[in-house]
């Protein structure tokens, strides 16, 4: 087939799966050995698991033949960040040195809902140890090293979804699915020039899944279009018995949503303040594109400690789900330079009381911000307020990312536990990816995604894909 399958979106190669102008076998053989062969060049895979998805893939082609077609994710690969549970004897190494002989006798909710869909698991993708939960300042935090950008590969992928983030911009397999506790989808969809999904809270089963932070972890996928990005969450969304936190009613994608007027869209005041100039520029002019189709205004926040609330949950609910790892000096065995003997060891330090406060405030910020979102379909931003960063640079060292201490979207919109989704805005004078971001109310995530797919319908970003070895 050569290579003319990369870069597809999801529809396209589903239609040469119907046609039979691609068979299952032979996709899901090509993106195996593209990402053997290059997924170590971006440290992005973990472990392949050819047996395993050559047997989905033969099952999808025997049915297909049968005349049963699944969906449009029938016979479709697809790479999982490494902290889903997967069971046959492939680890699931967490991202860390200490784990990476660590193995399940049972799948992910995700992965299982996936292969119930016909997509054959390809590989299980790097990342930064334990999702980030020790708190890291370096790319380096990673057992594989650090994800390169395909775009360059001196830069970071960024976050800790960052070997999913590798692999689809590589081509190296059509979707993945990561997670998000404070930007690690939104980031390497940001750095990477993709299509990423951070659902609603509860939206997605983490029932197989590591977890970080039980009240701010979320599972969801990095594509190439925001329509790719409403197909898997159809197949990955919904109510799971062992997961209960997942939202009672399911998920139905609807690829031609329009709420019959012009569509309504926020800025939040200040969000250009620290942007670079690309940054600024790109999001200008996406705004412009967006005012074809949606009345688009500035907006305020109401003034409370989103920041603050956010951290400290974080804080303590990481390390409480590292408690023994913690007290067992598991720390010392990770890779992250930069914070040994402080981040992680103060994070049991944080008073109960100051939990319990942030959990009440929670409770507020969350009612406010759904009524000052409203009025609106979604709240545009910046993804982020720069371009991918050195690949040996310490990245928290100044605002590079919107996972930093000023990031009022991330830390509205994963304190609420809201949709959002980064489409690609534009470029800057390094030909690296800039991001535009569509925040919803909770469970509107057809309300974001319709709004970024008229986005991608009026321009031609996502279509644009990084030339090197790979290809």
């Amino acid at each position: 087939m050569g290579n003319s399958f990369i870069f597809k979106p999801i529809r396209e190669l589903a239609g040469l799966i119907a046609s039979r102008e691609v068979s299952p076998v032979g996709l899901t053989q090509d993106f195996l050995d593209r990402l053997e062969e290059y997924g170590p060049h971006y440290n992005a895979l973990v472990t392949l698991t050819a047996d395993r998805a050559l047997a989905t893939a033969r099952q999808a082609e025997s049915e297909l033949v049968a005349g049963r077609n699944r969906g449009l994710l029938h016979g479709i690969p697809w790479g999982a960040k490494d902290l889903l549970a997967t069971s046959g004897g492939i680890p699931t190494t967490w991202g860390a040195a200490p784990f990476k002989d660590q193995q399940f006798d049972y799948d992910a909710t995700v992965i299982n809902r996936l292969e119930a869909a016909g997509a054959p698991l390809a590989g299980k993708l790097a990342m930064i140890e334990l999702a980030g939960g020790m708190g890291y300042i370096h790319p380096d935090a990673s057992l594989t090293g650090p994800p390169r950008n395909p775009w360059d590969t001196g830069r970071w992928t960024g976050g800790s979804s960052s070997g999913s983030g590798a692999a689809v911009a590589a081509g190296l397999v059509p979707f993945a699915i990561g997670s998000e506790t404070w930007g690690s989808i939104l980031i390497p969809a940001n750095n990477c020039g993709l299509s990423g999904l951070r659902p609603t809270y509860g939206r997605v089963s983490r029932y197989g899944a590591m977890a970080l932070c039980w009240t701010l972890d979320k599972l969801g996928p990095l594509c190439l279009t925001a329509d790719d990005c409403g197909i898997v969450l159809e197949a990955i969304a919904g109510p799971d018995p062992l997961d209960g936190s997942t939202h009672a009613e399911p998920f139905t994608y609807n690829p031609s949503f329009n709420p019959g007027r012009r569509y309504r869209i926020g800025v939040p005041s200040g969000t250009l303040d620290e942007a670079a100039d690309a940054v600024k520029e790109n999001f200008e002019a996406a705004v412009e594109v967006l005012r074809d189709v949606a009345d688009v205004e500035e907006m305020e926040f109401p003034e409370f400690p989103y920041v603050e609330i956010t951290s400290v949950i974080l804080m303590v609910e990481s390390a409480s789900a590292f408690e023994d790892f913690l007290a067992e000096g598991g720390p010392r065995e990770l890779s992250a330079p930069g914070w040994h003997g402080r981040s992680p060891y103060a994070r049991p330090a944080v008073l109960a009381t100051d939990y319990i406060k942030a959990l009440r405030l929670r409770r507020v910020m969350a009612r406010q911000v759904d009524e000052a979102l409203a009025r609106y379909d979604a709240v545009a931003a910046p993804t982020a307020m720069n371009t991918a960063t050195s690949i040996d640079q310490e990245f928290r060292s100044r605002s590079m990312t919107s996972a930093g201490a000023g990031d009022l979207m991330g830390s509205i919109g994963n304190g609420c536990g809201l949709p959002s989704i980064s489409v690609p805005s534009g470029f800057d004078g390094d030909g690296l990816p800039t991001g535009i971001q569509f925040m919803a109310r909770a469970y509107d995530e057809n309300a974001c995604l319709a709004i970024a797919r008229e986005y991608q319908a009026r321009t031609e970003w996502h279509r644009r894909h990084p030339g090197d070895l790979s290809q």
